[in-house]
């Protein structure tokens, strides 16, 4: 079987990640598997890329005019929508050809039009398509935080502000409505949370709809000497560390503002460890935000060595991760690979990862407070190594290569019985 893996990014992103993650352990687990993107960024032989071409940052521009022209001339929210009028047609690509099963991940910021889309739903093949956000199901928002009329129909998306010509969301989630109506597709969530929204969608309604978490290798992200690993990270031996990490540290969906409350509470009502703790900061403008938490701050570049990230996640002691809006967080999975304990909000797939006081501590959303005492309660010397020990377990029972490979293999068989007269 040749599966062909469509994603827009090769490594850039979660969801690439993700991909990348899923097309190397169909290959060990002895699936054919290649992935197709726009934005190649190393030299592994089984990802292709379409032609590089000044019109594909044109494309993209393009996107994002039509959204800004449409949101009044503003840039708010302007990268938090897709409308996907412009595309690549991918169907003539070699790697297409030869595919036996099409499998969909993100695709969006101008790598597949809708009319795209659709030439691959009229091509025959067998279609998989893994959400890694809400865009599979709503008009045109990645995420629809408590809006509902993706349920019914969008209109009037309140992250557009509404200006010249028609309603976009409206119009793009009726040409999404025409190409699913006339196709049998298999929608598979990473959480189970993705794929339950999913399943309240009028667009998906009669689709099949699955859930399976993504994989990860288990024998490189596993547990190392603590000490050993923050001597190599340059981090201190004699403190309690909590680990945060975000691509851009400031985007307020990371939830930055709530863990710098966290520790604002910490250093009032839990002194004692205050004193003991410091926060390691992964991500871009990492070092601009010492002023803005209470505790032992400690910036880290960017990593892109996958040694040296798996290295930071067994230099500390907790992982935190106060997302306000989340799928299934790789971060998350990674931290508890290398027997991490977790510390997150309850919201989105997070719950579904973080076993609450058995592998780490699920905190009321948004409630500092609560946040605060669940990085109490998870330092506890009576709590901890048990905690260690239950997270990796999490992880081999429930996100290994081959158990998910095996998962993904079933549902490409499915796939295939659908497109059957008699399905």
């Amino acid at each position: 079987m040749h599966v062909l893996i469509i994603n827009t990014s090769e490594r850039t992103g979660g969801a690439a990640i993700a991909a990348n993650r899923l097309m190397e352990a169909l290959k060990k687990n002895g699936i054919k598997a290649r992935m197709l993107v726009r934005d190649k960024q190393t030299d592994q032989l089984t990802v292709s890329s379409i032609p590089s071409s000044w019109t594909l940052t044109v494309k993209f521009l393009w996107e994002r005019f039509i959204i800004w022209i449409n949101n009044r001339l503003s840039r708010k929210n302007l990268l938090m929508v897709d409308i996907a009028n412009t595309g690549t047609d991918i169907t003539q690509t070699f790697e297409f050809k030869q595919a036996d099963v099409i499998h969909l991940h993100w695709v969006n910021h101008g790598y597949l039009s809708l009319h795209d889309i659709d030439l691959i739903m009229q091509s025959g093949k067998p279609v998989v398509i893994t959400m890694h956000d809400m865009w599979y199901f709503t008009g045109i928002c990645h995420h629809a935080g408590k809006c509902e009329k993706y349920k019914v129909q969008c209109v009037e998306c309140p992250l557009i502000y509404g200006g010249i010509g028609k309603d976009l969301a409206q119009q793009v989630f009726l040409q999404k409505r025409k190409i699913y109506y006339n196709n049998k597709i298999v929608f598979v969530g990473c959480s189970q949370w993705m794929a339950s929204l999913c399943r309240s969608s009028r667009l998906t309604s009669g689709q099949t709809i699955l859930n399976i978490p993504n994989p990860i290798d288990t024998a490189t992200f596993q547990p190392a000497d603590m000490q050993e690993s923050r001597k190599d990270c340059h981090l201190p031996a004699d403190k309690y560390l909590l680990l945060f990490c975000s691509r851009l540290i400031t985007d307020p969906y990371k939830g930055f503002r709530q863990l710098a409350d966290a520790c604002s509470i910490i250093r009032k009502q839990y002194p004692q460890l205050a004193e003991r703790l410091g926060v390691v900061v992964l991500g871009e403008e990492s070092d601009k935000i010492k002023s803005l938490i209470p505790l032992d701050v400690y910036p880290v570049n960017y990593l892109s060595n996958l040694r040296d990230i798996v290295r930071l996640y067994n230099a500390v002691d907790l992982f935190v991760t106060p997302s306000l809006q989340e799928n299934l967080p790789n971060t998350i999975m990674e931290a508890m690979a290398c027997g991490t304990p977790c510390v997150g909000f309850h919201i989105g797939g997070i719950p579904e990862m973080i076993d609450h006081q058995q592998n780490g501590y699920v905190a009321n959303y948004r409630d500092a407070e609560d946040f605060a005492r669940g990085i109490d309660w998870c330092l506890s010397p009576e709590h901890y190594q048990a905690l260690c020990t239950s997270a990796r377990q999490k992880v081999l029972d429930n996100y290994s290569e081959e158990r998910v490979a095996h998962r993904y293999t079933e549902v490409y068989e499915l796939a295939k019985e659908l497109l059957q007269p008699n399905a």
